[in-house]
């Protein structure tokens, strides 16, 4: 892979295939920075000659190119149709146009939707909990007249032996 350097990140990319290889600095810089964006947009690569040989219904893990483990496979923002190869502690590989697909997205507004659908869940799922935990708590009053374990256990104690002396 050849190193190049778009704006003032840079990255590597396979003069084979056209996928570019960024590591995890220069991938966020990029998506929160309109300028580095532009300079990706507008150093885009032309489009292929030749069909790729990849299909899309291919899938196909690759190994990180700096510690060779296999990569996952994410959509990007969970929403945004782009498939990418990521390796957390190092980078993230991109086919041939995927990162011009996500500045795209990411210019389109795709990130502030993706946070407010995220927000919406987490609400969502912060309710859900609450209700569970309402539902599963004992109702009120039940155990508030003994505030120790000693004191309930104390408690049913003498329940049992009044009934005890109730039933003989």
């Amino acid at each position: 892979m050849a190193s190049i350097a778009i704006a003032s990140e840079k990255l590597r990319e396979c003069a084979r295939c056209g996928g570019l290889w960024l590591e995890v600095a220069a991938f966020e810089n990029i998506c929160s920075n309109r300028e580095e964006q532009g300079a990706v947009l507008g150093g885009a690569s032309p489009a292929p000659s030749h069909p790729l040989t990849n299909s899309g219904n291919n899938i196909r893990y690759v190994p990180c190119p700096q510690c060779r483990q296999l990569m996952n496979r994410i959509n990007f923002a969970h929403c945004s149709g782009v498939i990418v190869d990521v390796c957390k502690g190092h980078g993230t590989w991109f086919d041939r146009d995927e990162l011009s697909q996500i500045i795209q997205f990411i210019r389109a507004g795709g990130l502030e939707v993706a946070r407010e659908k995220e927000k919406r869940e987490i609400q969502y799922e912060r309710e859900q909990l609450r209700a569970e935990q309402l539902a599963a708590s004992p109702r009120p009053g039940a155990f508030e007249k003994y505030a120790s374990q000693d004191e309930r256990i104390e408690g049913l104690s003498a329940a049992r032996g009044l009934l005890k002396f109730l039933i003989n």
